[in-house]
């Protein structure tokens, strides 16, 4: 008799769905029983002069779920579901101890999405004494630092900032 396998341990993927899916992909997964995780964040929208309360997926685009590797088919069939997000036909499994930590945050402390700097791009200060103040993006051992050139002069200077602070340039501040 052949001896069975010792089943692995389920793993977490970002799943990839069509634009403004990601919680009726979440509904649809949790009625499969597979654990999946859409953060959410609470905004007010207008329209015709009303408003509203919405939520709106945190990360617009996407799903975690959690899941062993015979599972991934019934994800991947769901319909919403564009593809598990990783090279080609090869979705790579994140950290659980960082889908772990999102999770603990987002049920203590609010959120809401932020372009993604990367260093060298330009971005501007948008709330506290140095507002309107711009520069560009220089991280050093996952600090995130500004440098800000005084070009009349020939001088520039570093500044510790927090990233929440920083709007990238050419993207309009939220009001």
């Amino acid at each position: 008799m052949p001896e069975m396998q010792v089943s692995e341990n389920p793993q977490w993927f970002a799943v990839y769905t069509f634009p403004r899916h990601e919680k009726k992909v979440a509904t649809f997964l949790a009625e499969l029983n597979i654990q999946s995780f859409c953060p959410v964040y609470s905004t007010i929208h207008f329209w015709k002069k009303r408003k509203a309360h919405v939520q709106l997926p945190l990360f617009p685009g996407y799903v975690f779920v959690n899941v062993f590797k015979n599972q991934r088919v019934s994800v991947l069939s769901a319909p919403g579901v564009v593809q598990l997000v990783g090279p080609k036909g090869n979705p790579s499994p994140l950290p659980a101890d960082q889908l772990e930590a999102l999770r603990n945050s987002l049920s203590v402390r609010k959120a809401k999405p932020h372009p993604f700097l990367y260093p060298g791009r330009t971005v501007r200060v948008g709330s506290g004494p140095l507002q309107g103040l711009e520069g560009l993006i220089l991280r050093r051992k996952g600090q995130m630092r500004m440098v800000v050139s005084l070009s009349t002069i020939n001088q520039s200077i570093m500044l510790e900032l927090e990233e929440s602070d920083l709007i990238p340039v050419g993207v309009r501040a939220a009001a």
